[in-house]
């Protein structure tokens, strides 16, 4: 039996919440999982549908991934939802898209804090539009003291900008060259309570990180996908989890396997 099969003879095999089902069959579920969403243009496409359609669908895809971290018992989820490299995009897209993080958030928060999901939003917020900052900011305050999944989304968000950040935080604050740490940096980055991630995610067939986390993903396991992200669903997050599971981690540490 392979690992996807194995794996998904487990979590169907009792449909309560994943975090006590993975305990009790021991199975490798990653604690923070990082989503590189890629391919909504090209569905679009394929599909004779206005790159705005592909971005509701891929939208709709976010929500799958929320359900199937939930109850798979992932504690962190990461999406990348725009990038500061976006902006170049075609302004009536990029318009389209602030549109839509606005009308997701009315619309999905309810649902989100019923959950017990808390919602944080990383990257930089100027040049973002006031409303969708308000709306940003509700969502983060109403969601603050839940406990279940953190959800990160990664919106105006760059890898580069934000380590070019925590250092320009730590200047301000005074510090010295011997206080520029590891440790330091890390605490000033957008998230500083947000663990490193376990697995990152790309889909649509792209191997590369596309300046996501680069800080973070020092020794995160990397799945690569062919499908694009409006079609992935439960059974391809499933399948990434498995193919984690199978993985030997090791953070650099070399090991003797004839021993």
């Amino acid at each position: 039996m392979n690992a996807l099969a194995w794996l998904k003879g487990i979590f169907r095999a009792d449909r309560r919440p994943c975090a006590a089902s993975a305990r009790s069959s021991h199975v490798v579920v990653p604690r923070h999982v990082a989503i590189i969403m890629d391919g909504n243009g090209r569905w679009a496409t394929r599909h004779g549908l206005p790159v705005a359609v592909g971005h509701e669908a891929g939208a709709r895809a976010v929500k799958r991934a929320v359900k199937s971290a939930v109850r798979l018992g992932v504690k962190e989820l990461t999406v990348y939802s725009f990038s500061t490299e976006n902006w170049n995009r075609p302004r009536e897209e990029v318009d389209g898209l602030m549109k839509l993080f606005a009308a997701t958030l009315d619309r999905e928060i309810e649902e989100l804090n019923a959950n017990d999901v808390r919602l944080v939003f990383i990257g930089r917020r100027a040049g973002l539009d006031q409303g969708l900052l308000d709306r940003m900011v509700s969502a983060e305050r109403r969601t603050a003291e839940n406990t279940g999944l953190q959800l990160y989304v990664a919106l105006n968000y760059g890898g580069r900008i934000e380590i070019v950040d925590a250092v320009k935080s730590l200047v301000n604050m005074g510090c010295g060259v011997e206080d520029v740490t590891e440790e330091a940096i890390a605490s000033r980055l957008y998230a500083p309570d947000m663990r490193d991630p376990d697995l990152v995610i790309r889909t649509s067939g792209e191997q590369r990180l596309s300046n996501f986390l680069l800080w973070q993903t020092a020794y995160s396991e990397f799945y690569f996908s062919e499908i694009l992200w409006p079609d992935f669903g439960e059974a391809e997050f499933e399948a990434a989890i498995a193919d984690y599971a199978a993985r030997e981690r090791r953070f650099g540490a070399r090991q003797d396997r004839d021993a």
